[in-house]
């Protein structure tokens, strides 16, 4: 897979480092001549100093070939112009990263596939973990229409019992738990044992409820 990332910040630079850790090809292309080479020296890939809403630069960097075109950078606009402009090169995949949620439908609009918002992301787990401090894990998927959690199991009320008498509910499934330290996936007629860790999808909304069957 090749994948063109626009932006040589924090949130590209370790988004570089991912992909290419995941057997990606990346080309990275940054505005800032400094911060382009220090990213060149840490990175292995392609670095380009340029901007990305630059036909030629795009076509340097075989735009045409890539699978993805991701716009990281911290200036909304400039991503949004960079991903209209890959439109034209029938890129499979085009991300932008938007820092301003006002500018959202904008983006979706004119049909970029994926807007990512780290700074709302984050913004919206500590909030959990505010909220629901005995969380130990918690991941959004999706549109942030549910979340993975992982919690521990202490209610009286559902020790004893079987998965299958606890999950699935309308509101939440548990998807894993531990023993041994291994992950395994809990069958209908395993019995929950007191101190039990278990991964959960949770419905948006629903953690108090859940928290409060599984926890209290």
């Amino acid at each position: 897979m090749y994948a063109i990332i626009m932006g040589g910040g924090r949130v590209g630079l370790a988004l570089a480092n991912l992909l290419i850790d995941s057997g990606f090809d990346i080309t990275l292309i940054e505005s800032d001549e400094s911060l382009c080479s220090e990213v060149a020296s840490e990175l292995d890939a392609l670095v380009i100093h340029g901007n990305g809403t630059s036909s030629k630069l795009l076509e340097e960097a075989n735009i045409e070939d890539a699978d993805y075109f991701i716009a990281t950078t911290g200036n909304d606009e400039a991503n949004l112009l960079s991903c209209i402009l890959v439109r034209k090169y029938d890129v499979d995949t085009i991300i932008a990263r938007v820092s301003n949620p006002d500018h959202e439908e904008a983006f979706k609009e004119v049909g970029i596939d994926r807007v990512i918002s780290p700074e709302i992301s984050a913004a919206r787990d500590l909030a959990q973990f505010v909220t629901n401090p005995t969380v130990s894990k918690l991941t959004t998927i999706g549109e942030g229409d549910a979340e993975i959690i992982e919690m521990t199991i202490t209610n009286d009320k559902v020790i004893g019992k079987r998965f299958k008498d606890i999950s699935p509910s309308k509101d939440y499934i548990i998807i894993s738990t531990y023993q041994n330290g291994k992950l395994i996936i809990p069958q209908p007629d395993d019995v929950v044992t007191r101190g039990a860790k278990v991964s959960i999808l949770v419905k948006r909304g629903t953690l108090k409820k859940v928290s409060k069957k599984l926890e209290n």
